[in-house]
């Protein structure tokens, strides 16, 4: 006897042959998935304990989110879209400003939002930029994921070394005091050690661990001492090989304009190697991702591609696995990965002045089976399918942009957005019913964000970036653009 019997809905199964489901069903028992197909063939041999009745719903796999900030949901737009105090908040919160409770209360949010947008499983890098990570002590990670697990979604929770030169001063925060102390390469990766004992691959695969270690690129070897420049490549070449002993994903933020070539040189790539944004690549960088079967995180709504464009589709042609992310959840995006499948649609079709480019079923395809293999996860997540993990998604298409009911591949790509996700079930259980998440009281979740987000703005005197600059009003543009 099944647990969960979702009968009635439009099973779009993301399986091996794309199978959609006019009137289809999904059988879940505990944590896994034990039969996708017709509402009558499922439903006669697999009565349930609890039946969800789909009808005009779009019945699909959960969502997958690549690449993210951990930290940035309570700091979001700071700064009114100058970069300098944006980068200035987040190096302040994430080594001398924030405590525990920040990070929790953080993670509640940004999981949250994922889960109303009907994304299960989640990259977080442990900061903000590709080096600010807070790995001076284990216990900001250990609140992250405490706070993941209680909402219900999974997190993969990327963390490693700050950039040299070392060591980087850190302080723990108690009450008004704050009390600095220096932080070595060697802390960090101990401290990394100990989140992968600690994390990875528990709680029934909902919390992993990926290392992350700083992208080089051409002006870290301007901007660094020639030691220190060495010293990164060495500190990141150890990361790398503490990666692959481990068995955790490697991954790095903001690879563009000669980086991939110099991380193939130093060994980092493989296909158990993800990078971000890549923008910038030349066909040479092109083929090394393919060849080394490295995954490439696109953020297609990100600033990094307003500056330089991800090749995606040439990627994908090379044989690279490339999912989408968010670059979530600030300075000006959210989580909902509908947002960015569409903006990866036109993303692309603008550059190539050519609307056939990126089909909606390939876009889908990105953010979920594509993710899951990006992740390592493919075996468990990423479909609709017999054996599979249970992380399904309802979208409720009885709603007027998504109205007349038919072609629904289309209407889920081309019109739906994350406030259309009606329930979400994740490893079996459900998370979200009716648009309200379950396992956590939503209302005690905003009133910690916002505590924590008002402490440590004054925590760190930053009032002040909270005003709306002069030019947010009449004018078509900026003086300063954010660059995240």
């Amino acid at each position: 006897m099944a647990d969960i019997l979702i009968v009635n809905g439009i099973v779009v199964t993301m399986d091996a042959e794309r199978r959609v489901i006019e009137d289809g069903a999904v059988a879940i028992t505990g944590d896994r998935i034990v039969a996708v197909g017709p509402t009558a063939e499922v439903a006669a041999a697999h009565p349930a304990g609890r039946t969800i009745d789909a009808r005009r719903k779009a019945v699909m796999p959960g969502l997958i989110d690549g690449h993210a900030h951990a930290g940035h949901g309570l700091i979001k737009t700071m700064g009114g879209g100058r970069s300098d105090l944006w980068y200035r908040a987040c190096e302040l919160a994430y080594t001398v400003g924030s405590t525990e409770g920040f990070w929790r209360a953080e993670a509640q949010l940004a999981a949250l939002e994922r889960l109303r947008f009907g994304v299960t499983t989640g990259v977080s890098l442990l900061g903000g930029g590709d080096s600010i990570m807070r790995t001076d002590d284990p216990s900001y990670a250990d609140a992250h994921m405490d706070g993941v697990l209680e909402v219900g979604t999974r997190s993969v929770v990327a963390i490693g070394p700050t950039r040299p030169p070392h060591p980087r001063t850190y302080a723990r925060v108690s009450g008004a005091e704050r009390h600095e102390y220096p932080v070595t390469f060697e802390r960090q990766i101990e401290t990394c050690r100990t989140l992968i004992d600690t994390w990875h691959g528990r709680n029934g695969g909902r919390t992993s661990i990926a290392l992350l270690t700083p992208t080089l690129r051409g002006e870290h070897a301007r901007d660094l001492s020639a030691a220190d420049f060495e010293e990164a490549k060495r500190q990141a070449v150890a990361t790398r090989a503490l990666s692959r002993e481990r068995g955790v994903i490697f991954t790095q933020d903001g690879h563009t304009r000669g980086s991939v070539k110099l991380a193939h040189a130093l060994g980092l790539l493989g296909p158990d190697a993800l990078l971000s944004h890549a923008t910038n690549l030349t066909e040479e960088e092109i083929a090394i991702c393919g060849e080394t079967r490295t995954a490439i995180a696109h953020n297609p709504s990100a600033i990094a591609s307003v500056l330089g464009r991800c090749p995606a589709p040439e990627l994908i042609e090379a044989g690279a696995t490339v999912c989408l992310g968010s670059d979530a959840t600030a300075p000006d995006r959210s989580g909902d990965m509908f947002r960015h499948m569409q903006q990866c649609m036109h993303y692309h079709r603008t550059h190539f002045r050519d609307p056939s480019w990126m089909p909606a079923g390939r876009v889908l395809e990105m953010c979920t089976v594509d993710g899951a293999r990006a992740l390592g996860m493919e075996r468990d997540i990423g479909s609709l399918e017999a054996g599979k993990k249970a992380d399904v998604v309802l979208v409720d298409l009885r709603r007027p942009h998504l109205y007349p009911l038919n072609m629904p591949v289309f209407r889920l790509v081309d019109f739906a957005n994350g406030n259309d996700v009606h329930t979400v079930i994740v490893d079996g259980r459900v998370a979200l019913e009716d648009r309200r998440a379950t396992l956590v009281d939503e209302d005690r979740v905003l009133d910690a964000a916002q505590a924590e987000a008002e402490a440590m703005i004054e925590r760190l005197g930053l009032r002040a970036l909270l005003d709306t600059p002069e030019t947010f009003w009449g004018h078509t543009r900026a003086t300063d653009q954010i660059r995240e």
